[in-house]
């Protein structure tokens, strides 16, 4: 497919500045595929959908605060250094960009915090924004990482628009997050509630998670026509035997296997057994999912309403059919959905 197949226009009140007042109160767009039905709830219906023993799959990571300021030595410059990766923590070195870009060379040197007791040296070059930062601090290593975490602040994507605010320390976090490591959340599961959780619990619906560990790939324009020739960033991911057996079991006894966002599914489907199975996995990912695409471990999925040309609005167009996406993308544009991060869910079933 093209490139030019998935753009619209997408106003700018549409893109959700603050996410709900209660997360399981974002409206809820489903979509029937065998029928081409489209009915308009709210998230927290969501579990008139699924019965016991159905299957939700969760991305259990969770998001550190990876936009840091900096003053440059010498000039003073504000410079923002967005935390990519850890690349070895004893030479505390990292992958970052930093914006802006021009300023900042081979050799200079970043000063943070308010008496600048932390300090990193730029040693590479890796992107037009990329850099390979040397952390420099005396302390553990704990205390370095508490130390990132006093200085940086909630990574809210670009396309918000506005300054960080005190809630979105928590509501850009699913309140399922255990396993640091990601620099964007995984939002589709920003819509689950507490009382939500213990609905489905009480129903019989189970819920086991994977990790993925999102990066800034997730988000990168899409800059090739041809789509199959777009190469994704890698992201580190990682499923136990658990949620293998957990899964396994469920498509063996014919239940629903709901995957919960858009990392969450590209996860399993870098996991397939040759029998149609979940392995488990540890390992780098890449994976790129476009239509048209043969699914094998999830028969549902939850997503949000996402940006035009994005590789999320692709991959959601590839569960979905990409006509039965776009007309939906103008339902919800019609009716008045929030799109982005903060926004609005949108549930594909059968």
């Amino acid at each position: 497919m093209k490139l030019s197949q998935f753009g619209f226009e997408l106003p700018e009140d549409r893109i959700a500045q603050h996410p709900a007042e209660n997360r399981d109160e974002s409206k809820l767009m489903v979509l029937h595929r065998k029928t081409g039905e489209i009915e308009h709830k709210m998230f927290k219906d969501v579990i008139d959908y699924f019965n016991e023993d159905d299957i939700f799959v969760m991305n259990d990571t969770k998001v550190f605060p990876a936009r840091l300021y900096g003053n440059k030595e010498k000039t003073g410059a504000r410079i923002e250094v967005f935390l990519l990766r850890e690349l070895n923590p004893e030479t505390k070195l990292w992958d970052v960009l930093v914006d802006p870009a021009r300023k900042i060379r081979i050799g200079n040197k970043l000063y943070f915090g308010e008496d600048e007791n932390l300090v990193a040296e730029v040693i590479d070059n890796t992107t037009s924004r990329g850099r390979t930062l040397r952390f420099l601090y005396d302390g553990s290593y704990e205390e370095f990482r508490q130390a990132l975490k006093e200085l940086g602040e909630t990574p809210l994507p670009k396309e918000l628009n506005r300054d960080v605010e005190p809630e979105d320390e928590e509501r850009y976090q699913t309140i399922f997050a255990e396993k640091e490591g990601a620099v964007a959340a995984p939002v589709a599961g920003l819509h689950f509630s507490k009382h939500l959780l213990k609905r489905l619990e009480i129903k019989g619906i189970k819920r086991t998670a994977v990790t993925m560990h999102i990066g800034l790939g997730t988000f990168a324009p899409v800059e090739v026509e041809d789509l199959s020739k777009h190469k994704m960033d890698s992201e580190q991911a990682f499923i136990t035997q658990e949620t293998c057996d957990i899964v396994n079991h469920a498509i063996d006894t014919r239940k629903n296997v709901c995957a919960v966002g858009t990392t969450t599914m590209r996860t399993l489907e870098s996991a397939v057994s040759s029998d149609g199975h979940l392995n488990t996995f540890n390992e780098w990912t890449n994976k790129f999912i476009f239509p048209p695409y043969v699914f094998t471990i999830a028969n549902s999925m939850i997503t949000n309403f996402h940006h035009p040309k994005s590789t999320l609005m692709m991959q959601a167009a590839a569960f979905a059919g990409y006509d039965f996406l776009n007309e939906a993308y103008q339902v919800a544009l019609k009716e008045g959905y929030k799109f982005s991060t903060y926004g609005d869910a949108m549930l594909i079933i059968d």
